[in-house]
Formats: structure tokens, C-alpha cells, sequence
């Protein structure tokens, strides 16, 4: 008689601790992370406390795991939007050499502005993030870290099209890339308090480039 042995699920350890910070991340979204204890993260991923902290082993942890993990999420989808720029069809402002820095600025822009849900819901919880943020050394150092990298590839993108010449003349590429994070920001706010509609927003980052921009 054949005997069949069960063989135990192996489990991805680092998919399940995305799954932990999607959960994080929907209850973030509505209710803030104040709200978000880890029975409560645990229930909204369909699993035990106890699998929960065999993962991550306080909130702290899993915290900043689920930060780290939204923010290489963003950086993915920018470089999708901006990849597909180089694939045939992919778009006004796409040469031989790839999209313009222009459309590449562009594409960064709308991938900040809540666009679509997806978008709409990565924001509110980078807001949740900032709240705790502001009381919390830990949180914010891992917060702080993103804006810096983003303030650089701005501002290299506004040095290449000022040498490309397709800048306005005298722009400064460090201040203007401060100035598009701000701009962005500011208008976030607006769409998500629903002050103005995210297609607005985007319209004014289009207006606003077009100032600083010959072609």
C-alpha cells in the first residue's frame, strides 16, 4: 500500500511580512497608526498574534519595515510610469535617447498626486506616517531619508535639461526640485481635503513646469 506524507507549506517569510504591511497600510489609511495595534493589523491579515510577532517582534519593528516598504513600492511604480516612456507609443516627450527630463518630472509629479485609489492610498498612510513622525526619533529618521534621494534626481533632471537647453535660463536645478516637492505636497493636500480634484492638481503641475521649461 503507498503511502502518501504530507508535506509541510513552506511559507515566503518576506511575503508575509508584506501582507502584515499591506494590513498595517488599509488601517492606516482610515484610521491612522494610532489606531493600528497589532491584534488589529494582525485580524486585518488573517492571522494569529502570535504569527504576527513571530515576524516582527514590537510595532516599532513592524513599523518601519511597512515605511521601508511602501516607499520601494512608490520607486517601482515611478520607474514603470517612466520606463514605459521608452517602449514604442509610450508618449509625447520620448526620443531615441528616452523621455525628456521634462516628462520624466512630469511622470514623478503624478505618481505623488492621489491620481487613483492605489496612489490616494499610499498617501494617506505617508500622512499617518508623518503624524507619528513628529514624536517619534525613530520613525522620523527613516522618514526623513526618502526626501533628500527624490531632492537629487529633481534637481539632476533640471541640470540635464538646462544643459539640453530646454530650461528656461538662469533656473537653478537644487531650488527647483525643492520647489516641485513642495508644490506637489501642497497640492496633495489640496486633492485629498477635496479642495481642489486631483485632475486640478495635476493641471497645475503641467502649468507650473511649462514655466520653467522651453520644450
Amino acid at each position: 500500500m503507498e503511502v502518501t506524507v504530507a508535506v509541510p507549506k513552506r511559507v515566503d517569510h518576506e511575503e508575509r511580512r508584506r501582507l502584515i504591511a499591506e494590513a498595517l497600510w488599509r488601517i492606516a489609511s482610515s484610521r491612522g497608526l494610532e489606531g493600528a495595534s497589532l491584534r488589529d493589523v494582525a485580524a486585518e491579515a488573517g492571522i494569529s498574534l502570535g504569527q504576527l510577532q513571530h515576524y516582527f517582534s514590537g510595532k516599532d519593528e513592524m513599523l518601519v519595515f511597512a515605511l521601508e516598504h511602501i516607499t520601494v513600492l512608490a520607486e517601482a511604480r515611478i520607474r514603470e510610469r517612466i520606463m514605459a516612456l521608452w517602449r514604442p507609443g509610450g508618449g509625447s516627450g520620448a526620443g531615441s535617447d528616452g523621455p525628456s527630463p521634462r516628462t520624466v518630472l512630469r511622470e514623478c509629479a503624478a505618481e505623488m498626486l492621489p491620481l487613483d485609489e492605489e496612489t490616494r492610498t499610499g498617501l494617506l498612510v505617508g500622512i499617518a506616517y508623518f503624524v507619528r513622525a513628529i514624536n517619534d526619533e525613530r520613525i522620523r529618521r527613516h522618514a526623513k531619508e526618502g526626501q533628500p534621494k527624490l531632492r537629487a534626481f529633481f534637481a539632476e533632471q533640471f541640470r540635464e535639461a538646462v544643459e539640453r537647453g530646454e530650461a528656461v535660463p538662469g533656473l537653478d536645478p537644487e531650488m527647483e526640485a525643492m520647489l516641485l516637492i513642495a508644490l506637489t505636497d501642497g497640492l496633495t493636500s489640496s486633492a485629498l481635503m477635496e479642495v481642489i480634484t486631483p485632475e486640478e492638481a495635476m493641471e497645475l503641475v503641467d502649468r507650473h513646469l511649462g514655466r520653467l521649461f522651453v520644450r
